[in-house]
């Protein structure tokens, strides 16, 4: 009689030598061999296929990496649902079922892998449950130097102002367990002043929205400087939001004299919720509690444009704080999401952006959701002919 615990013992070491294989293939594979890659995984865990689908820069689109399939809208399909939502669903399909499964790395929405098997139970669940964290993990890995993995997500030729700066942009949603950042902008093709940043180190949140001036090349080269000292504030130890201000105000003034931008820095301790911003000549920042926006509630005494601090003999940036409530959301944005105009000239205005924000948060859509579905309402607005760059960052703090 056979022993059978030598039987398990046997069974876990297959598996562990078939894990082992598959992660050291995913290591070397090439992006544009992930397609057959995520198929042969798919097989080696007792499913049928696995196809992988990344949503475009807008957010509109789920485009599969394999070229023989057609895009899904992310409105109006089941994969576009497990997208949203960030959650699984299950269909029913002519040979079997399909799987939905979101491909998230932390809290940045990358895309769907849609697992097809003639059945389902927990094992297969699980399996492909798997299956999509490897390749989450393995796109966010590869795309950061793949051309076509870049050029896939999207369905317009870009700018070379838009092509720089988005080398520069972070993920759109980053976070913890106590607080998520996310952050959109458009035109998609050809953004070349606005900008947006945010990081989590330990226990802090740093957020950053730019506007810089004009509408070029120059334009997005100033904000491409101001996130890059920025960063290099941050990550040389410097814990104080004046320095990491008076950084990006030398930073421009040496190298860009000619330009500036308006900005709005902030640092939340997600421990505590304290927060602390500086505001450079920009629209204020919201706080919204409760599901109403607290009214200047954010608001400080106007401070020069980043890059002009020095021309103008200012004093030290002053630093505002406060201390914010559990669920509470802090919105950063450009002028050129409150400003943009329909046919008949009216403004998106203040009053609609901030009630969407409201509305849509209360009915239970994630932040990074209802930031692609503001933007969208936001083009939608301006017949997809935006006259500004119009960027949006939001930041919630859930310390429980």
């Amino acid at each position: 009689m056979s022993d059978p615990h030598a039987s398990a013992g046997s069974d876990t070491a297959v598996d562990e030598n078939r894990l082992e294989e598959l992660i050291i293939e995913a290591q070397t594979a090439l992006p544009v061999e992930l397609p057959a890659l995520a198929n042969r995984c798919a097989a080696a865990l007792g499913l049928d296929t696995a196809l992988i689908y990344l949503a475009d820069l807008q957010q509109r689109l789920l485009i599969p990496l394999d070229e023989t399939f057609e895009p899904l809208p992310v409105d109006g399909s089941s994969a576009g649902w497990a997208y949203r939502t960030v959650s699984p669903r299950v269909v029913d399909a002519d040979d079997g079922l399909i799987v939905w499964m979101p491909l998230i790395d932390c809290a940045e929405r990358l895309g769907v892998l849609a697992v097809r098997t003639s059945s389902l139970d927990g094992a297969r669940m699980r399996r492909s449950r798997i299956l999509a964290h490897l390749f989450a993990m393995l796109i966010t890995s590869k795309r950061t130097y793949s051309d076509w993995l870049a050029a896939r997500t999207r369905t317009a030729t870009m700018t070379l102002p838009a092509e720089m700066l988005r080398a520069f942009l972070p993920p759109r949603t980053v976070g913890s367990g106590r607080c998520v950042s996310t952050a959109v902008l458009e035109p998609a093709y050809d953004i070349a002043g606005d900008a947006f940043d945010h990081s989590v180190v330990k226990n802090v949140l740093n957020t950053m929205i730019l506007d810089s001036m004009g509408h070029d090349l120059a334009s997005g080269l100033t904000a491409s400087v101001a996130m890059a000292a920025a960063r290099n504030a941050r990550r040389g130890g410097g814990s104080d939001l004046t320095e990491i201000v008076r950084s990006v105000d030398q930073a421009i003034a040496q190298w860009l004299p000619d330009q500036f931008c308006t900005g709005v820095l902030c640092r939340l301790d997600a421990m505590t919720g304290e927060l602390r911003w500086v505001n450079c000549g920009h629209p204020p920042p919201l706080l919204i509690r409760a599901e109403r926006v607290l009214d200047g509630a954010l608001d400080s005494t106007p401070q020069p444009p980043i890059g002009l601090a020095g021309q103008l003999a200012a004093p030290a940036r002053q630093v505002h704080e406060t201390t914010l409530e559990p669920g509470d959301c802090v919105l950063l944005y450009t002028d050129g999401v409150v400003e943009a105009r329909d046919a008949d000239g009216a403004e998106f205005g203040l009053d609609r952006f901030t009630d969407f924000i409201i509305r849509f948060s209360a009915a239970g859509q994630r932040p990074a959701e209802v930031l692609r579905l503001l933007i969208n309402a936001i083009v939608d607005h301006q017949r997809h002919r935006l006259r500004d760059d119009a960027t949006i960052l939001l930041f919630e703090w859930h310390p429980h």
